[in-house]
């Protein structure tokens, strides 16, 4: 396929992902990673409520600049043990030119919780 696009998926498929905005309230450095990563406590607000990750999002982003960030992270996945801690979300991001993570948010204010479309 061109583009990098590989197989494809329904619409209904992508309706089962549920991604929702969250910001992180809490960030600190996961020595125990085998790659460099951070474990974040993200807020996503009522109903979902606080969630723990880890992500490997230290080339751009350092622990105290991600205190108050808004992310996307898909919320439905079923928790993954990493290391010592149980990652519950997964932080969503897009690769740079030299392979470095850059987190995804949304341009304009929305409340914690809200969902792609």
């Amino acid at each position: 396929m061109s583009g990098g696009v590989e197989g494809t998926i329904s619409f209904d498929d992508f309706l089962k992902v549920d991604i929702r905005l969250g910001v992180v309230v809490k960030a600190e450095t996961f020595p125990e990673a085998r790659k460099p990563a951070y474990k974040l406590l993200i807020d996503f607000g009522p109903g979902i409520g606080q969630r723990r990750s880890s992500a490997q999002i230290t080339d751009h982003y350092a622990p105290e600049d991600l205190i108050g960030r808004r992310v996307m992270a898909v919320v439905n996945f079923p928790p993954r043990q990493i290391g010592p801690v149980r990652s519950e979300v997964l932080v969503l991001g897009v690769s740079d030119a030299e392979g470095r993570v850059v987190l995804i948010a949304p341009d304009q204010e929305a409340p914690l919780g809200a969902r792609l479309h």
